[in-house]
């Protein structure tokens, strides 16, 4: 009976563990799918972030965002323009630490959740990249600027965009939750 108890435990382990790998595999691609606009580019991270939350849950949603920061913390290219520590000093850094709290927030939504509500906690969840962001942004050019200015780089071209990636979220989440029990 021990041993049971062991060789699932340890096959939950390892399940766990290789999709917390995929995730930062999955954020590493989606950081080079961009389109340049300013200090900030447009990517699909927000989009793999608050998916990978709706996925894994919460813990292993926020565990993969932590080892991504992590390997781009630590050298490798994972990040959309650079890595190492100093990119997280940088005018994205803010973004990315919002990336934590993003995949926290998406990985509580569950199927018993309508639709109606699963948006608003995804557009909550990636309002906390841009506040975070946008004050890493300000930060970065300087609190002597204009935060309307601020806010002009490092949110108003991508407002659009993010709503269209929470409605696609939206109606996918149903489907992308099956899979979660999964894991």
């Amino acid at each position: 009976m021990e041993l049971t108890k062991n060789i699932i435990n340890n096959s939950k382990l390892i399940k766990s563990a290789l999709f917390v790998l995929i995730g930062t595999a999955l954020l590493a691609i989606s950081s080079k799918i961009q389109t340049p606009f300013t200090l900030v580019p447009a990517t699909m991270q927000t989009f793999v972030v608050m998916f990978i939350g709706i996925t894994l849950g919460h813990k292993l949603a926020t565990l993969t965002v932590l080892l991504y920061l992590i390997e781009g913390s630590f050298g490798l290219p994972v990040f959309a323009k650079g890595s190492g520590v100093g990119y997280l000093l940088g005018p994205t850094g803010g973004y990315l630490i919002g990336f934590i709290f993003t995949a926290f927030f998406a990985g509580h939504i569950n199927d018993k959740k309508d639709p109606l509500v699963i948006f608003i906690y995804l557009l909550f969840s990636v309002s906390i990249i841009y506040i975070l962001g946008l004050l890493g942004l300000w930060n970065y050019m300087g609190f002597d600027k204009n935060f309307t200015e601020v806010f002009s780089l490092g949110a108003k071209p991508f407002l659009l965009i993010e709503i269209y990636k929470i409605l696609i979220l939206t109606v996918l989440s149903k489907q992308i939750l099956k899979f979660r029990k999964f894991i």
